[in-house]
């Protein structure tokens, strides 16, 4: 296997472990109608794939964009190249979503929002909502702000030596995140951006530096890793660490930075299988399958109460099959694993 393959993979398997997270509520609320009892399961700590979306992206910055590290206008090009795969599908996202309230409000969960965090959902800008949590119109959008900043402190760093990209970017998210922990709490945005769960972007970041520097690891020792990171989701609720987003980091960051070395560390070149392969189609739309998602789940959620169809089993692999096949299929300029629809135009 390449090396991006299992990084695909694992995007992929990612993605779905924060849709089976958000697809229980709405099974639950079938079970509920049909008169029948639902236990979620959580069996893993199902929004920990959003740490492995961080420490993938940590290490995808640096490995993907190798090229730009001492050319001239790089950061202008990074940003324009980050724009063309995030803003398209989330801005259709966050207005599907207004449309949606305007028109069917009581399909959704949360209340009307107001101007304010309107226009800070389409800029990436962590503000309060009418609830008083700071999230966006499109409550999933609360990891890209995280990736926006990211991003933001990256570009600007490319204007260094090559040598000083990494270290620049990585003391810049140590003095955001220790900004709030000495000074704290900080007001917004700083508050938000402090959060320990930024600390991903740089241990994705080191693990490319590994990969630069000719990190290969035999295939024991790999799938050894990749054991121990699914021992650690699975054990790591019964450690006896506080409760907050250190121990989340300490837990759900280091087992994403396990599997995600385990992945990207590889010897062999081989074939892969049908399933990888498959898997990885859909890590190559793992960004479009978390923002559609929702919008699948509520739906066949609707399709299933009007129905008569009650049985939340069935529904969760309806819904979950159903958002892996939507995601790939979204058209330019809001599908494909980079919108190159965008790309192209940006670049002129």
């Amino acid at each position: 296997m390449s090396a991006i393959l299992p990084i695909q993979v694992l995007r992929a398997l990612a993605a779905f472990m924060v849709a089976v997270h958000h697809v229980q509520p709405d099974a639950a609320v079938l079970a509920l109608r049909g008169g029948a009892s639902f236990a979620r399961s959580d069996i893993l700590p199902w929004m920990a794939g959003v740490d492995i979306f961080f420490v993938v992206s940590g290490f995808i910055m640096v490995h993907a964009s190798g090229a730009l590290f001492g050319r001239p206008g790089a950061s202008r090009l990074f940003l324009q190249r980050r724009i063309a795969r995030i803003v398209p599908l989330y801005w259709a996202a966050t207005t599907l979503f207004l449309l949606i309230g305007v028109a069917v409000p009581a399909v959704l969960n949360s209340g009307a929002p107001g101007i304010g965090q309107i226009a800070a959902s389409y800029l990436f800008w962590p503000a309060l909502s009418t609830q008083g949590l700071v999230q966006p119109v499109y409550s999933l959008g609360w990891t890209l702000n995280y990736e926006m900043l990211f991003y933001v402190l990256f570009a600007a760093a490319l204007v260094l030596p090559r040598g000083l990209v990494v270290p620049a970017v990585t003391l810049a998210l140590v003095v955001v995140v220790g900004g709030e922990v000495l000074a704290g709490p900080l007001p917004l945005p700083f508050s938000f951006w402090g959060q320990p769960i930024v600390l991903e972007f740089a241990a994705g970041m080191a693990l490319a530096l590994l990969k630069r520097g000719g990190l290969q690891l035999a295939s024991p020792l790999r799938w050894g890793m990749a054991a121990g990171g699914v021992a650690i989701l699975l054990l790591g609720r019964h450690l006896p660490l506080p409760v907050g987003p250190w121990r989340d980091v300490i837990i759900h960051g280091s087992a994403a930075t396990l599997l995600v070395l385990a992945a990207v560390s590889g010897l062999d070149q081989g074939t892969p299988s049908p399933t990888m392969r498959a898997l990885a189609q859909v890590g190559d739309a793992s960004y479009a399958l978390y923002l559609v998602h929702p919008f699948v789940i509520r739906g066949l959620r609707e399709v299933f109460m009007r129905a008569g169809l009650l049985e939340p089993v069935l529904f969760i692999v309806v819904a979950l099959a159903g958002a892996g096949g939507a995601a790939p299929a979204a058209p330019p300029p809001f599908g494909g694993p980079a919108a190159p629809w965008v790309r192209r135009r940006l670049d002129r």
